[in-house]
């Protein structure tokens, strides 16, 4: 008896980008929601202040929440995106960000990145997808807000060391870096332990490879997307 049944090939389409929106303004939530569904993206929910976020996904988890830095009940900067966290999502600030510390204060609360209002629709989605893909956004609000914060600390690492998160951050694994650089393993991971204690005693913990990634960009030892998002 011949079996003439057939397994589907496994679809290789990826999911669409799911995105949660808060701002307090209903225009603005509209237009951005319009803006996402015309780039395929899934708009799970829309909501005027995080409180309402988080209640309206019970659970559920999104790729990216793009969130207004301001919301006019009384929130703080840091507790909004410390509370987006906390759903898994990672967090896009929009705002008019012309507040420098404001600016600072979410990048250090953990927003992926900052993309003012005045952008154009291309280039926030273009920030939307970049933040969805994990990557670091870098931008010229996000330059300007760490240039002008006088609290904000670089870490004073050797040379070598620059060398070592250099490599790694861009994506090598520690064994390749360190024969890339000619030292041995151990070594390597000395150079890496001591960047990390560098990041703590200045107040920009790094735990993670995203987090030192994140840490190289912002202190120039990496380069990051220009200011139109697009990394050309």
């Amino acid at each position: 008896m011949t079996d003439t049944s057939t397994d589907a090939p496994a679809s290789t389409t990826p999911a669409p980008v799911r995105v949660a929106i808060v701002d307090d303004h209903e225009s603005v939530r509209l237009g951005i929601q319009a803006a996402c569904q015309a780039e395929g993206f899934d708009v799970v929910l829309t909501a005027a202040g995080v409180q309402e976020l988080v209640e309206s996904l019970a659970g559920r988890e999104v790729d990216v929440v793009v969130l207004d830095l301001w919301l006019g009940d009384g929130s703080t900067v840091t507790e909004n995106v410390k509370r987006v966290q906390a759903t898994g999502s990672a967090v896009l600030v929009h705002s008019i960000a012309d507040r420098v510390a404001s600016v600072r204060e979410a990048l250090a609360a953990g927003a992926a990145g900052v993309i003012p209002k005045s952008s154009a629709t291309k280039t926030v989605m273009a920030a939307v997808a970049t933040v969805a893909r994990g990557d670091v956004l870098n931008n010229l609000e996000w330059a300007s807000a760490i240039d002008a914060d006088r609290d904000f600390a670089k870490a004073q690492l050797g040379r070598r060391e620059r060398e070592i998160l250099h490599l790694y951050a861009s994506g090598l694994p520690l064994k390749l870096a360190a024969q890339q650089l000619g030292i041995g393993y151990s070594t390597a991971r000395e150079y890496l332990d001591r960047i990390r204690v560098k990041y703590v005693e200045v107040g920009r913990p790094a735990p993670t490879k995203v987090d030192l990634l994140r840490r190289a960009v912002e202190d120039g030892i990496l380069p990051g997307l220009d200011a139109d998002g697009d990394g050309r």
